[in-house]
């Protein structure tokens, strides 16, 4: 019997190319994690990372450098999570480095504007 429709019930099917793409990556991010510099590995994935990880990395990733990196790629969907890291280190470099991310979003007018001059 053919449907016009997907089944809710039936299982989710994956194309078998998805599945090894993803298992290469996955063995790709760990071979570079085993070999290479773990802090320039995160680095290099911070860019490619769902706003849930970068908000994750910005508040408890182990290396400095990639708290600040991921708090800098913050944007403004994710003010909670850089008022939070602003209250609750306001004194460290990650609450500055919040603050100040706080500030550029207030005062971030788009790319039109930036691009015509248009205050």
């Amino acid at each position: 019997m053919a449907s016009c429709c997907d089944d809710p019930t039936e299982p989710h099917k994956i194309d078998p190319r998805e599945l090894l793409r993803e298992q290469e990556h996955y063995g790709n991010l760990l071979r570079d994690l085993f070999t290479d510099n773990p802090e320039r590995v995160m680095l290099k994935h911070l860019h490619e990372a769902s706003a849930y990880l970068r908000e994750l990395a910005a508040l408890r990733a182990y290396y400095p450098s990639v708290r600040l990196k991921a708090i800098e790629l913050l944007d403004k969907k994710s003010l909670t999570v850089l008022e939070q890291l602003k209250n609750s280190e306001p004194d460290s470099q990650f609450g500055n480095a919040a603050k100040q991310r706080i500030e550029q979003l207030a005062n971030d007018t788009g790319f039109l504007s930036k691009l015509f001059h248009i205050k």
